[in-house]
């Protein structure tokens, strides 16, 4: 077997995407989120450039996921949502990042 059809055989680096945490706006979240201890629902809102009906759905899906922990509370008389990163959800983000390192890596270096 040539090296071309080597690199064929093994496993492509596509296949270590999630697609829960590929997503480019919860990809955003979840970097975000490992940022900061916490980060405010408004603060992400404004950053990711998103409504508030399609950022809550991006968190939802990475809650029941287990990736992100949400915590609702007040600042003064102000409500607040702050969204913070899980144990798996810096686990997801590392592999993610990991996959995609590798994805470049094989472009960066073609086979001849």
């Amino acid at each position: 077997m040539g090296e071309t059809a080597d690199r064929v055989s093994e496993t492509h680096p596509t296949n270590g995407l999630d697609d829960v945490v590929h997503q480019r706006h919860r990809l955003g979240i979840l970097t975000i989120a490992a940022e900061a201890k916490r980060v405010e629902f408004g603060y992400l809102r404004s950053t990711l450039d998103l409504t508030a009906g399609n950022l809550s759905r991006h968190i939802s899906v990475l809650e029941e996921a287990g990736l992100v922990k949400v915590d609702k509370g007040y600042d003064g008389r102000r409500p607040k949502t702050w969204v913070s990163i899980t144990g798996a959800g810096r686990t997801a983000l590392a592999d993610e990042m990991a996959a995609l390192r590798a994805l470049l890596a094989r472009h960066e270096n073609p086979p001849e």
